[in-house]
């Protein structure tokens, strides 16, 4: 298990498929995200994870937070203060990473990330000239669905960090031809210059 510690208390991510059987109570749609999406795509272990991401639209905010009544659930990256989430609190546009632990004694478990739509379109939320047909935007993986991989590298492409690295030599080999196309044209608008894009057309 991955321990982190950070200036909120540590992270001790709960295996994955506690989270997805957690998850399972909630009417509203959500997927795997971050490094677990890219290696389910792989369909085999490469590396170690030091958090498990969750991904809802901003729009089912509170069917997920009420999920999650009793749990300690907090805003992260909007200001040094780390607020708590209120249930049925309707949180503010900035807002989009959420940590969630059992207790306020207890490490961190998993994350929360907000996503944004317009009807039925997946709109990125660092460019909104990024989108897709939100029926495209996740793949059914055992009775539940995770992020398609080319969408999470473009989430991943603005760090580079080694993680990142080594998610996108894992997944590389099994995207499709439209996949690939579609991450090089997202990267054309979100990174003109990445060097990625080389290697998508190869």
């Amino acid at each position: 298990m991955v321990r982190i510690e950070t200036p909120y208390g540590p992270w001790e991510p709960a295996p994955l498929h506690e989270v997805v059987t957690l998850l399972r109570g909630s009417a509203a749609p959500w997927w795997v995200a971050g490094g677990y999406a890219v290696e389910l795509a792989v369909g085999r272990a490469y590396r170690e994870h030091g958090d498990v991401d969750i991904a809802l639209l901003r729009r089912d905010q509170l069917a997920v937070r009420r999920l999650l009544d009793g749990w300690d659930v907090r805003v992260a990256g909007m200001d040094a203060s780390f607020p708590p989430w209120p249930v049925d609190e309707v949180l503010p546009v900035e807002a989009h990473d959420i940590w969630v632990r059992e207790h306020p004694d207890g490490p961190w478990r998993f994350q929360l990330m907000l996503d944004e739509a317009d009807g039925d379109e997946w709109v990125f939320r660092r460019d909104p000239r990024v989108r897709r047909p939100l029926a495209g935007l996740t793949v059914e993986e055992d009775g539940f669905h995770r992020l398609t991989p080319e969408v999470q590298l473009l989430y991943k492409a603005r760090g580079l960090r080694p993680k990142d690295e080594a998610d996108f030599e894992a997944v590389l080999p099994v995207l499709t031809a439209a996949q690939r196309r579609w991450l090089d044209e997202a990267l054309g608008i979100e990174h003109p210059a990445h060097p990625w894009r080389e290697r998508l057309r190869g």
